[in-house]
């Protein structure tokens, strides 16, 4: 996989804690083909998802989503508020825990 990092580049970061009898779902959702990445590629500036998942704690996960800016990523939020909303939603009982890690801008030299 090659990541494009631009000067402007978007990147949010969450961490889960997976209910055991989800990890299959919560993976088929949130994978870099699943259902939030397909819902991100309507909006132009949408670059990639990447889901990493711990090796020690096979229940914690962690997803990348990387935007070309963050003014592509609120215009998103705006525009596709509704389907946003519907998909958290469906997601709500596949996990014990939803953190924001933050929301950073790649620094490159």
């Amino acid at each position: 996989m090659q990541i494009r990092h631009d000067k402007s580049m978007y990147v949010i970061i969450w961490e889960y804690q997976v209910r055991a009898d989800h990890l299959a779902e919560f993976e088929r959702i949130y994978s870099t083909d699943g259902a939030w990445p397909e819902l991100f590629k309507k909006s132009e500036g949408f670059l990639e998802t990447e889901l990493l998942r711990d090796r020690k704690h096979p229940h914690r996960y962690i997803t990348i989503d990387r935007w070309t800016s963050s003014a592509h990523y609120e215009a998103f939020l705006s525009q596709w508020k509704t389907e946003y909303a519907a998909l958290d939603a469906q997601c709500e009982g596949l996990t014990e825990s939803e953190t924001l890690l933050g929301r950073w801008k790649v620094i490159t030299s």
